[in-house]
């Protein structure tokens, strides 16, 4: 039998003001997988993700978490749940120190009194952030504000971790790095679902993707299967 997945997400319709931009999206993230989201620009992949973490309400439809519905739950309360959120362009605190962003992503009741000890977890896996704790967010480079994006979700100590284009605006040398830290955290037990621009990087690191087109899902499957549809290669993959 296979077990209940941890998120689901049930025919959610998202809209910004008359402007609807999902109409029915449906996905399931397992315990332990890593799950991507497929897409063009404006397809509604970073709607989703705000849907989940309670940043966008959902005019119909359900998200459930551990098998209880969250429409009730305000986006603080899904956090402290352990759902957590890298967004699109890492929204630091510009004129905060590095160690300042890292705390304050501790705010959740139920993290503040391990946030020591996460800190200090935080700046094991990036030592880079050890380093420029006193530094202003805003003067780092873009890798490194990833790394201090990525270190604030995980104060929180996430079940599951949604990243926003985490490679994006990043050398390729940085995007390396960015997707060995996505493989350590997944080895640590936490479940992850992926926006990525880079979509062979996506596909080589999820276990399974959906493709979304205009607010719907098109395609999904492993992403092995993903990876030789001839669709998904001609209209995302340029082969």
């Amino acid at each position: 039998m296979t077990p209940a997945p941890l998120l689901e997400v049930e025919n959610i319709q998202v809209a910004y003001g008359d402007v609807q931009v999902l109409h029915g999206i449906s996905l399931q993230v397992q315990q332990g997988e890593i799950v991507t989201l497929l897409g063009s620009n404006g397809a509604g992949k970073t709607t989703t993700l705000r849907a989940i973490a309670g940043l966008r309400p959902a005019r119909a439809g359900a998200i459930k978490y551990q098998g209880a519905s969250l429409s009730a739950r305000a986006a603080s309360h899904r956090a402290q749940m352990g759902i957590a959120l890298v967004p699109e362009g890492r929204d630091l605190w510009a004129q905060l120190t590095v160690q300042e962003n890292l705390e304050l992503g501790a705010y959740a009741k139920s993290a503040r009194p391990k946030a020591a000890a996460s800190l200090d977890r935080v700046f094991t896996l990036f030592p880079r952030l050890r380093e420029r704790r006193r530094q202003l967010a805003g003067s780092l480079s873009g890798g490194e504000q990833q790394m201090c994006a990525i270190g604030r979700a995980l104060m929180i100590e996430p079940k599951v971790l949604m990243l926003d284009e985490p490679s994006l605006g990043l050398a390729p040398i940085i995007v390396e790095q960015v997707f060995a830290v996505i493989r350590q955290l997944h080895s640590a037990g936490i479940t992850i679902l992926l926006v990525e621009q880079n979509l062979k990087k996506a596909l080589d690191v999820a276990d399974r993707g959906y493709v979304v087109e205009t607010g719907q899902i098109k395609i999904q499957g492993s992403c092995a299967e993903l990876s030789a549809n001839e669709a998904i290669r001609a209209a995302y993959l340029g082969l």
